[in-house]
């Protein structure tokens, strides 16, 4: 595995969305304490998706009933 300095993890964090203050308790916090701020980011950017996801397909049902009526008429 390549290692990575703290210049890139934190731009991988940053690129991730995560802000100054979160990168700095990242930082703060030893090997454990980072893996357990990871996975708490990671579920949180999951739980965004599928809410965003579920948006989407309402628009998709949306856009379906207004074809399949338009289709009728």
């Amino acid at each position: 595995m390549i290692a990575m300095n703290a210049e890139q993890v934190h731009e991988c964090l940053t690129d991730a969305g995560c802000d100054k203050s979160w990168i700095a308790r990242f930082d703060a916090g030893g090997p454990r304490e980072q893996m357990r701020l990871l996975s708490e980011y990671r579920r949180l950017l999951l739980n965004r998706i599928h809410a965003e996801q579920k948006k989407l397909d309402c628009l998709d049902y949306l856009v379906w009933t207004v074809r399949s009526n338009a289709i009728h008429e």
